[in-house]
């Protein structure tokens, strides 16, 4: 699976998380791993112009998605060929408008990018929100994969911490412990 982050915001943006919630979004919702994604996170200006001419608009808005092939893994045959890399679609991002969404929620702008870009996903996954059992089912989900993703994230960080301790307290530190006798 290949996800590229692109930032052209002026707005400071940890591509790797970004990569990250979105690679687990990807991963939960059984997408093929042949796909590749672009998210790229740009200007207040260049969000006003594609929410004007693809959504017609006006001003700026958080995320936009443009979907592009078709390929969850659940839709294709068993018996058909493996496909080449496919573009699952762009998932556009608006930081300076996102701020000011995450003050209003009470969390930080990482937060909200991470929402932005599993929403992204889901719209490029086909979901959408137009209709409130849309709304519901969406945004459940968008809850759920966000929810998980933290919590399989502070588990390994805290996973981590511990071995750190260990290999201190153990005196382990660059020693090979998968090696049977150690």
């Amino acid at each position: 699976m290949s996800i590229e982050v692109v930032n052209e915001s002026g707005v400071a943006v940890d591509e790797s998380l970004i990569v990250s919630v979105a690679r687990y979004a990807l991963d939960r919702m059984r997408v093929s791993p042949a796909v590749e994604l672009a998210i790229t996170a740009v200007t207040l200006e260049a969000m006003s112009e594609l929410h004007e001419r693809w959504m017609e608009e006006p001003g700026p808005t958080d995320v936009m998605a443009f979907p592009m092939d078709d390929i969850v893994e659940d839709t294709r045959r068993p018996d058909a060929p493996d496909i080449g890399p496919a573009l699952l679609g762009d998932v556009i991002l608006c930081p300076a408008f996102a701020k000011d969404q995450a003050v209003q929620a009470g969390h930080t702008l990482a937060d909200e990018l991470h929402l932005l870009t599993v929403h992204g996903v889901l719209h490029l996954l086909g979901y959408d929100h137009h209709e409130p059992e849309e709304e519901r089912e969406m945004f459940g989900l968008q809850n759920r994969l966000l929810h998980d993703w933290r919590t399989e994230r502070a588990d390994a960080a805290a996973r981590e911490a511990q071995r750190r301790i260990d290999e201190k307290v153990l005196g382990t530190v660059g020693l090979d412990t998968d090696e049977p006798g150690r």
